[in-house]
């Protein structure tokens, strides 16, 4: 393994994990403090059960995100520091802002933790809502860096130098809105949908039903609302890309010709050699309105970049495909569970109902995962998009290889033990509280 490919592969690695923990980091304590919020409105026991039971996950996560974003911090500098030399002045406010959001976020989370039966009750409910608000900050501010790597801005580039620098417009960059607005909608959703799946299946093992049924009904509300959103900020984000990144939107929809009134490929296998998609399904003129806005727009195609300038198609457009099918699969369980809510409330506890969400666990994370390639791959092979080749900006040390594999290992390591450490939180939920009371088992 050469080591620019090495260095690829930790980056991607690095990014593919930290990019769960953060989300679900970002997004839980949105949770916890609803269930506290009932708690303190309704009295009923199960939703402060609730709330410490989810108070314990948002303190893992919050650890293992700190981690795991501490060492992707350190690889910008070890893997791509020509990247760092030239970017780092310019995006280095977001970086330094989410530093400031973090810093918060981990005061708040400490008090919120520490300050049962210290705080006024609102008050330490107040804290974990700092807890939330700092969190999705840190996610917006970290974001708005890597889409400024997409629309760069802020600096004028002169004999290879870069001048007239002005942070506040490299962070407020063209992309940094639906980027960041596409960002935390997938984040809802994907721990929405994880979480609400989780306690459906302990719901139909007939464990702790009145505790998971409480904790799943907040998680399947927060995911379903999310989803339906989704496909808003996503054709935001797509009408983004078709002004800022045609490469990118060529590469989504394997779109090799340009032409007027360009239609929408679903699924199919891109042919790079023939410049064809075989066993598409094609919409016609819905990418140009996807696009545009308009059914007759002019789309490019890859036939107008050059060679050395376009994505890798297939990679790029087969993880597209997997985020929008994903997406709409999630979509239409939503609209079911809105119809079981506000139509047939027979439907919204059986057990058909609990099953889908049970199959939906994995399919936020996968949709997240899929869509951060897009993004990633799709701006390849650019950091810096038309401005710096990533080729130009890895390490020549040597050894990279090894680097992978350390850290790999660590990554794996830590996903292994996460794992364990939030299914002996769901076990240990079961021990503690009664499936049929709102009251502890002293």
């Amino acid at each position: 393994m050469d080591d620019f490919l090495a260095a690829r592969l930790q980056m991607a690695f690095s990014l593919g994990f930290h990019i769960v923990f953060s989300c679900i980091g970002m997004v839980m304590p949105f949770f916890m403090c609803t269930a506290h919020y009932l708690w303190l409105k309704r009295k009923k026991a199960v939703y402060l059960d609730v709330t410490r039971a989810w108070s314990k996950g948002v303190a893992i996560f919050f650890a293992t995100g700190a981690v795991s974003g501490t060492v992707l911090s350190f690889e910008l500098g070890l893997l791509w520091p020509k990247f760092m030399e030239h970017a780092g002045p310019i995006f280095g406010m977001p970086f330094s802002l989410e530093g400031t959001a973090f810093f918060i976020e981990a005061i708040a989370l400490g008090f919120y933790l520490y300050g049962w039966n210290r705080f006024h009750p609102w008050f330490h409910w107040f804290t974990g809502v700092i807890v939330g608000i700092s969190g999705l900050l840190s996610g917006i501010l970290v974001v708005a860096a890597n889409a400024w790597m997409n629309s760069p801005s802020g600096f004028d580039l002169i004999n290879g130098q870069y001048l007239n620098i002005d942070p506040m417009k490299a962070m407020f960059n063209e992309a940094w809105f639906s980027q960041a607005l596409h960002m935390c909608v997938a984040a809802f959703v994907s721990t929405g949908f994880a979480v609400a799946g989780v306690h459906a299946l302990m719901i139909l093992k007939g464990q702790n039903v009145n505790f998971h049924r409480k904790a799943f009904q907040i998680a399947a509300i927060f995911g379903t609302v999310a989803a339906c959103l989704q496909p808003i900020s996503g054709d935001i984000s797509a009408k983004d890309v078709a002004q800022r990144q045609p490469a990118k939107l060529a590469a989504m929809e394997a779109h090799f010709q340009t032409e007027k009134g360009a239609g929408l490929i679903i699924g199919g296998i891109p042919d790079t050699a023939a410049k064809t998609v075989k066993y598409a399904i094609k919409i016609p003129k819905a990418l140009s309105f996807m696009a545009t806005g308009d059914f007759n727009a002019e789309v490019k195609g890859l036939d107008q970049i050059p060679q050395k300038d376009q994505p890798p198609v297939a990679v790029v457009h087969y993880a597209f495909q997997i985020m929008v099918g994903l997406g709409m699969a999630m979509l239409g369980l939503a609209v079911i569970y809105f119809i079981a809510l506000f139509k047939k409330k027979n439907w919204a506890e059986s057990k058909w109902m609990l099953k889908l969400f049970v199959i939906a666990t994995p399919m936020g994370f996968l949709a997240l995962e899929a869509g951060w390639t897009v993004t990633e791959v799709g701006r390849q092979p650019w950091i810096i998009y038309g401005v710096m080749r990533t080729a130009d900006a890895v390490t020549p040390m040597p050894g990279i290889a090894y680097s992978f594999y350390l850290f790999t290992a660590v990554y794996i390591s830590l996903a292994i033990i996460v794992s364990l450490l939030l299914f002996r939180q769901i076990t240990m939920v079961d021990k503690l509280y009664d499936s049929s009371t709102d009251k502890k088992i002293q």
